[in-house]
C-alpha cells in the first residue's frame, strides 16, 4: 500500500529524516517507535503531505527552508509531489498529536466538520460506529469539545479522522499524556478499527510498551534514521528495545 524510498527531510541545515525507507502492506498496523524529536511526527506529516504544503508556503515567502528528497508511493502511485488535500481525497488521513479538535464546537459539530468531503450517509454510518467504539462521546455529543478530558478529546480526534474516510490512518502519538487505563482503551479501539473497518494504520509512539503487542511490524528511528525493524514480538523481545523504551 505504501512504500517510502530514501526519504530525506531538511529544515534549513537540520536533518529531520535521514535516508529512511519503509513499507506498509494493506491491512497492517505498523508502528514507528522513537524518542522525542526522533523524527516521528515529521515522517507522518510528510506522508500526509503537510511538510510539502509547508515547503510551498515557505517558497511563496521567498525562502527555501524545507527540502524534501526521496519518493513516496501510495497504492502504486507516486504521491511525492501531491498536495495534502489530494492525499486526503485518496484516503490518507492524519490524526495529529495533542488532540487537534475545535474546542468551541460540540462533539457532533466536530465530527460533521471532519466529514466535509464525505456523504451524509457515510457520516451517519461512521458516527454510529464511533459512538459504539467510544460510548462516552455519545453521552457528550452536545458538549463543547474544549470541556472534554484529555482522553475524551483524543477519542474525538480519532473519531474525526475516521469520519474523514481513511484507507491509511496515521496516528501521531495518540497515547501521549494519557492515563494507563485510557491508553488501554485506545489501544483496544485501534485494534477494532483495523478489524471492523479494514483500515491500514501507522502509529507513532515514544512509549512503546502498549503499542508493540498490537502491531504487525515496527520501525525504530533515532535522529531521523532507521536503526531497527521487525515484528512486534521481535521488538518486544529485543534487549536493546527493552532498555531504551521499556526502562528495563
Amino acid at each position: 500500500m505504501l512504500t517510502i524510498r530514501n526519504l530525506m527531510v531538511f529544515y534549513e541545515n537540520a536533518l529531520a529524516i535521514n535516508d529512511l525507507s519503509l513499507k506498509v502492506k494493506e491491512g497492517e498496523i505498523v508502528g514507528v517507535i522513537g524518542s522525542n524529536s526522533a523524527g516521528k511526527s515529521t515522517l507522518l506529516n510528510t506522508i500526509a503531505g503537510l511538510t510539502l504544503d509547508l515547503k510551498i508556503k515557505e517558497r511563496r515567502k521567498g525562502g527555501e527552508r524545507i527540502t524534501i528528497m526521496g519518493r513516496i508511493d501510495y497504492m502504486g502511485e507516486n504521491i511525492t509531489d501531491l498536495l495534502a488535500v489530494h492525499r486526503v481525497r485518496k484516503g490518507i488521513i492524519l490524526c495529529r498529536e495533542r488532540h487537534p479538535i475545535f474546542p468551541e464546537s460540540d462533539v457532533m459539530e466536530n465530527l460533521r466538520i471532519a466529514a466535509y468531503l464525505r456523504s451524509k450517509s457515510h457520516l451517519k454510518r461512521m458516527v454510529a460506529y464511533i459512538f459504539e467504539l467510544f460510548p462516552a462521546l455519545k453521552d457528550y455529543r452536545k458538549k463543547r469539545a474544549g470541556f472534554l478530558s484529555g482522553g475524551e478529546q483524543q477519542m474525538l480526534a480519532i473519531g474525526m479522522a475516521l469520519v474523514a474516510g481513511p484507507k491509511l490512518l496515521l496516528l501521531d502519538e495518540p497515547l501521549l499524556g494519557l492515563s494507563p487505563a485510557m491508553q488501554t482503551r485506545l489501544v483496544s479501539a485501534i485494534k477494532d478499527i483495523r478489524k471492523s473497518q479494514g483500515v491500514t494504520i501507522i502509529i507513532s509512539e515514544q512509549f512503546a510498551r502498549p503499542v508493540l503487542p498490537i502491531i504487525d511490524r515496527g520501525y525504530i528511528i533515532e535522529n531521523g534514521m532507521l536503526v531497527l525493524s521487525g515484528t512486534g514480538r521481535e521488538l518486544m523481545e529485543n534487549p536493546e528495545v527493552k532498555s531504551a523504551y521499556f526502562g528495563v
